[in-house]
């Protein structure tokens, strides 16, 4: 689980984050929605241990991102909205490296990589450089290189962003079969409907600061997510 107590963030004077607070908890897949500039990212990047922050604490299974973060990042996989992945590999070398640093079993992982592969129709291209690939191509390598060492958090910023129907399709069957399994998996989106039909629980953040946080259920009521969000932003 992932547990976010008072966490802030300063940008110079500009508070990105203002003493945020919330938990995702284990076997849920939770949102994290706001409008571009809200902080979304900046606190992705912290528990991932990418940003340092100014005050609060970030605990991964009750280990902090501060002082224990190479044991923190064991846990999780982290997806970012731009994958930034190494142009000049090939596509399985990528897939391989990244089992590599978290000590992936060599039978585990030719399993999980001609699993996901087939899924997301690239097990024809892994022979090929990452630079021969569109953005959508690049983004299907980081999610099948996340996804085969068997994370136990999965966090993503903007994770539909460049993929084509069928591969978002498949990507949240497998969300729903990681959290079913026990997984937890935290992301950001600016796909309401998605998020409303797809999340059990939501935050919604303003300028840094959350102003709501609960069961997707319940913040919605009656009326859709997006509408909800939309007279928080008015």
């Amino acid at each position: 689980m992932i547990q976010i107590k008072g966490v802030s963030k300063l940008y110079g004077n500009k508070k990105a984050l203002d003493n945020v607070s919330f938990e995702v908890k284990k076997g849920e897949i939770f949102a994290f929605i706001g409008h571009n500039g809200a902080g979304k990212t900046t606190l992705i990047k912290s528990i991932c241990g990418i940003l340092d922050f100014d005050e609060g604490e970030i605990l991964i299974n009750g280990k902090s991102i501060k002082s224990d973060p190479i044991a923190c990042k064991k846990e999780m996989a982290y997806i970012p909205d731009d994958p930034g992945l190494y142009e000049d590999m090939k596509a399985i070398s990528f897939i391989n490296f990244v089992c590599d640093m978290y000590d992936t079993p060599t039978e585990i992982r030719e399993k999980n990589i001609m699993r996901y592969s087939e899924m997301f129709e690239m097990e024809h291209e892994l022979s090929n450089t990452i630079k021969s690939f569109s953005h959508g191509m690049k983004q299907k390598i980081a999610l099948i290189a996340a996804l085969s060492h068997e994370p136990k958090i999965l966090i993503m910023d903007e994770p539909f962003v460049g993929l084509d129907p069928k591969a978002i399709f498949d990507m949240k069957e497998i969300m729903r079969e990681l959290v079913k399994n026990g997984g937890t998996i935290f992301f950001s989106t600016h796909i309401l409907d998605m998020a409303e039909k797809l999340c059990d629980r939501v935050a919604i953040v303003k300028k840094g600061q959350i102003v709501k946080v609960g069961d997707m259920k319940k913040i919605r009521g009656d009326k859709s997510l997006e509408k909800v969000f939309l007279e928080l932003e008015a």
